[in-house]
């Protein structure tokens, strides 16, 4: 089988139509769909279903496309490793951002990085961070943003900064909580996203720590959506400190007494990967753009993690707290 095979099977996996794989690949279609079917009868499986509203993996494809993907990073990664003995760097990353871009600030991050490796195509996957974290350990991302403790052996974080969360209501509610201990606050609504985001597992962290679980749930997973329901009345809800500020400031939301949790924003990358060319340059970009952070948002995290050491379930419990009560 050949590398143009692999690339228009994950194309068509991607887009789920022969027509925009072929756009995306700048290949006609019909050369698409003979590349197609030439790949599966090389394996002699069906690799998608057709349907009427594209194309759909079947079971084996979706195993296979795994591992096609792998095959097309590992070619990727030769292409890489030989351009930079001339100094130069190309290839496609795939990056994972998060909801706020001001946050990662992925604007200065993509300017940056176009100009310094103008070779280097860069693709944005917006998502959770929960499954950004699994994309980046599966090798489906090259690398992502993400918050929260960082349990995977094989993904490893460059910290970025501290990053504070406050518990905030409705303003109308300010003068029902002000007299609110915490089995009365935990007893109204809560807006908490689904479990698979780093976001609902600070929350639960923290309400854990005061020995009391929320009330009724309402579940959002996006924080403009989470924002948006504090401010129209429906519930409580973690929300960043920057953000908590500004919208108290308006007059939309109340902060709760001095309640706080801290994580920390990190880059994210497979530990594997970490020498390689294309992720070596991401990390130094991201260096680079976050060196004028003030050391107090940086805290002494910079130093505990300069190795890049994972944080494994079994010794998650020796490590150094990201959390502050």
């Amino acid at each position: 089988m050949e590398l143009y095979q692999l690339r228009s099977f994950a194309a068509i996996a991607e887009l789920g139509q022969l027509t925009r794989a072929a756009e995306k690949l700048h290949v006609s279609q019909p050369a698409v769909s003979a590349q197609l079917k030439s790949l599966e009868d090389k394996l002699g499986l069906a690799l998608f279903k057709r349907t009427a509203s594209g194309m759909v993996l079947t079971a084996p494809g979706a195993r296979l496309l795994k591992e096609a993907e792998k095959v097309l990073a590992a070619a990727r990664d030769l292409q890489n490793v030989a351009l930079s003995f001339k100094g130069e760097l190309a290839g496609k990353a795939s990056i994972g951002t998060l909801s706020d871009p001001n946050l990662t600030r992925i604007g200065e991050f993509m300017s940056a990085a176009l100009a310094r490796h103008p070779l280097l195509e860069m693709e944005l996957h917006q998502g959770v961070t929960g499954t950004a974290l699994d994309q980046v350990r599966d090798g489906t991302l090259d690398a992502s943003f993400y918050y929260g403790d960082l349990k995977h052996p094989n993904v490893v974080g460059l910290p970025l900064r501290r990053l504070i969360f406050r518990v905030v209501a409705p303003a109308a509610w300010a003068d029902r909580l002000r007299l609110s201990g915490w089995e009365q606050v935990a007893a109204m609504p809560w807006i908490i996203p689904p479990p698979i985001s780093s976001h609902h597992q600070l929350a639960h962290s923290l309400l854990q720590q005061r020995g009391v679980t929320p009330g009724r749930v309402v579940e959002a997973d996006q924080e403009a959506v989470i924002a948006s329901l504090v401010v129209s009345g429906v519930g409580i809800a973690l929300m960043r400190e920057e953000l908590a500020n500004e919208k108290a400031a308006a007059g939309e939301v109340c902060i709760w007494n001095d309640e706080q949790i801290d994580t920390m924003l990190w880059f994210i990358t497979q530990r594997q990967r970490k020498n390689d060319p294309v992720i070596h340059a991401l990390n130094e970009l991201q260096r680079d753009l976050w060196s004028g952070v003030k050391p107090a948002e940086r805290v002494s995290l910079e130093a505990m993690y300069r190795e890049l050491k994972p944080v494994s379930r079994d010794n998650a419990a020796a490590q150094p707290s990201l959390q502050r009560t």
